[in-house]
């Protein structure tokens, strides 16, 4: 990352509302249901599927995790109305996991329960460190009762190994993902050739242990490794994936594509697009050459 791009990193809580909603068009489908599936009917044209999710987190109230559950309902009976390639992905805390770890469970399980009844799939995203134990218990609960779910495992923390062989038993289905939470060096490594490292390190280990992977990245050199590493273990394309962001390195997606790759699309939706863009554009340094150039008037490139 260049010096420029962590200025504008930095300077993203200064950024006005109006720009950084210009910028979100690109990351962000919408903030109805109607807008998710337009979006996630332009990816399956292209041949991506999908996995979606509706904006929210660090839910605090009862009735709002309620609404949370009600709304993940009524998008998987929409998803299979409208005939659409996608799943749904879920953050624990936007479904109670803050306010009450039991509750939370049952949210989820509601869900998945629904997911399973429709033949479809719940991603359990995984969250900051603090939620990471009790985000893997609700997966191994869930995988061995309902069946139908996922969790994600993040190759920037130092545990990452050590879950994935307590989850390797299980024939589990796991995203993995570099990780974007900003957490202290005696949790997660900080270094980008160590975080890169372990991710190739993780996801073969992953593979080899028999789990269903979903590579996300959108990281060239990772995309090739896991290229690599499908051909070199002769992997039919039904036994892992490619995940990427919505509007991220859209050319990388069809090159992912073009070379007999599945591919899924994150597409998230919903009012609270506003937290959720401030936090991709302080990671990432893609997006916050998108800002600069909205706020001098510029258009994407």
């Amino acid at each position: 990352m260049t010096l420029f791009d962590q200025l504008v990193r930095h300077g993203m809580p200064f950024v006005p509302k109006p720009i950084v909603g210009k910028v979100a068009q690109r990351y962000v489908a919408g903030e109805t249901v109607s807008d998710a599936m337009t979006a996630i009917r332009e990816l399956n044209g292209e041949g991506a599927m999908a996995t979606v999710d509706v904006l929210g987190e660090e839910v605090r109230e009862k009735v709002m995790a309620e609404a949370a559950v009600e709304q993940y309902l009524d998008l998987l009976d929409t998803i299979e109305r409208e005939k659409v390639d996608a799943n749904v992905s879920i953050k624990p805390t936007m479904l109670g996991l803050k306010i009450d770890a039991a509750m939370c469970f049952g949210h989820i399980k509601t869900i998945v329960e629904r997911a399973a009844e429709l033949d479809n799939f719940v991603r359990i995203d995984m969250e900051d460190h603090t939620c990471t134990d009790a985000t893997l218990e609700i997966y191994r609960r869930l995988h061995t009762e309902v069946g139908h779910v996922g969790v994600v495992l993040q190759a920037y923390l130092h545990r990452t190994v050590e879950d994935i062989k307590a989850l390797l038993p299980l024939n589990p289905n796991i995203r993995l993902c570099k990780g974007i939470y900003r957490e202290p060096r005696t949790i997660a490594w900080k270094q980008y050739e160590t975080v890169r490292a372990n991710f190739i390190y993780t996801m073969e280990k992953l593979i080899r242990g028999g789990a269903y992977v979903g590579i996300a990245t959108h990281d060239a050199h990772l995309v090739w490794a896991g290229m690599a590493a499908v051909d070199r273990l002769d992997l039919d394309p039904s036994e892992y994936e490619f995940q990427m962001l919505l509007g991220v390195d859209p050319e990388l997606r069809r090159i992912i594509i073009a070379r007999g790759h599945r591919l899924r699309v994150y597409v998230p939706f919903g009012r609270d697009w506003y937290p959720y863009s401030m936090r991709r554009l302080r990671e990432n340094p893609t997006v916050a050459h998108h800002v600069t150039r909205a706020m001098l008037g510029m258009g994407p490139r």
